[in-house]
């Protein structure tokens, strides 16, 4: 909204001889092309204002107040777009932070598919570790987890959710000198670096677009998680490569029952 006024208005203090004239009063003025706005006192006038306007010596039009309402609405408006297939919301959302966040949800989509497939492996009869298949089905759950609220997210700054083709997961865990359950917590370990690397190079994409929205929510949903479930399936690898592949890992599968997972 606008609102121009020009400076050919000046507000003077006088003393007015005509007390008969009303408390406001437009008077033409003898000496020049002008006109005065008088407010006086009912009692005396003394002390009254006079508003006075003049074209001014250089023959200048008269300039007055110019109301233009709603101007920069106006603007806003042009920013609104018409077309149905067009998202309303959208703003200040590059198509590469976009194309980013539809890459970050299908790496999330993967190592949810890749947790689920071990949690297959270990919930097998001639495994029958209870406690591994849990623990990598709340990391299924918790990754999937994820993927919904990135493409939430999406939709909320008006993006587009675009669905990529998905790795085929490995379904074999067992190592010969590994064997099962350390193989398969290390091969967790690098799913979640796989998943903070992508995160932070999202991240890095938020701010080289200035899209501060999508920096922080990148940083408060998902980096500090990220890095507690590091911590966390780094200290099973440790434990479990003192235990070996032998009666320990059954003690092992015991604690994961007994706890809860890190989702």
């Amino acid at each position: 909204m606008l609102l121009k006024v020009a400076p050919a208005f000046s507000l003077v203090n006088s003393q007015v001889e005509h007390q008969s004239l009303p408390l406001f009063s437009s008077v033409p003025s003898a000496q020049s092309a002008s006109s005065f706005l008088r407010l006086s006192s009912p009692s005396n006038g003394v002390g009254s204002a006079v508003v006075f306007a003049s074209k001014g010596s250089e023959n200048k039009p008269l300039t007055g107040v110019v109301f233009e309402p709603f101007e920069e609405v106006k603007k806003e408006l042009n920013l609104v777009p018409t077309l149905p297939q067009v998202s309303l919301a959208r703003q200040k959302f590059s198509e590469e932070c976009e194309a980013a966040i539809n890459q970050q949800i299908n790496v999330e989509s993967s190592i949810s598919y890749g947790y689920h497939a071990m949690f297959a492996y270990f919930d097998r009869d001639n495994v029958a570790l209870e406690g591994f298949a849990k623990f990598f089905n709340e990391l299924s759950l918790r990754d999937r987890g994820q993927v919904e609220k990135l493409m939430r997210y999406q939709n909320k700054r008006g993006g587009r959710v675009q669905l990529l083709e998905i790795s085929l997961p490995l379904s074999e865990f067992d190592h010969g000198v590994k064997g099962h359950a350390l193989h398969a917590m290390e091969f967790a370990l690098s799913m979640e670096k796989i998943a903070n690397a992508r995160l932070l190079h999202l991240h890095r994409i938020a701010l080289r677009n200035h899209d501060a929205q999508l920096a922080d929510f990148v940083e408060s949903e998902f980096l500090s998680m990220q890095v507690e479930a590091i911590k966390k399936i780094a200290e099973h690898v440790s434990q479990l490569r003192r235990l070996g592949a032998g009666h320990g890992v059954w003690h092992f599968n015991q604690m994961l029952l007994r706890e809860g997972g890190i989702a």
